[in-house]
């Protein structure tokens, strides 16, 4: 077991395929062992040069809808009116702090992801 930090690209590739050769090896084996350092590396890499960001608080609310089999009109009552929902959804008009409130209590969705910043449409 030869595990170094990966500090390029090139040893990135080699931990992928070194980890791809090992994935199924037993728990608490050196194979297994190797694997699960080798998978910590490789996430901290991977956070560190190509971070996901979160998407904005409308495109949240619209995948937690679709995770939820929720329609446009199953929050009418929770962010208000068939308009009003309408005109969230399509970035039209802002959240306020009791919609990210009900959206927090209803979708359970982190009111730091609802509070973030988003451009409203045209």
């Amino acid at each position: 077991m030869n595990i170094k930090p990966l500090k390029n690209e090139q040893d990135y590739e080699k931990a992928l395929e070194r980890l791809e050769v090992i994935f199924d090896a037993p728990a608490n084996s050196q194979e297994g062992d190797e694997a699960e350092i080798l998978s910590m590396l490789i996430d901290n890499f991977e956070n560190e040069h190509y971070p996901i960001e979160a998407p904005d608080p409308i495109e949240a609310i619209k995948i937690r809808m679709e995770e939820m089999n929720l329609k446009q009109k199953d929050l009418v009552g929770v962010i208000g009116g068939k308009s009003r929902v309408s005109e969230i959804l399509n970035k039209k008009k802002r959240l306020t702090v009791d919609m990210i409130r009900e959206l927090e209590r209803i979708l359970n969705i982190s009111a730091s992801v609802l509070v973030t910043n988003y451009q409203l449409s045209k």
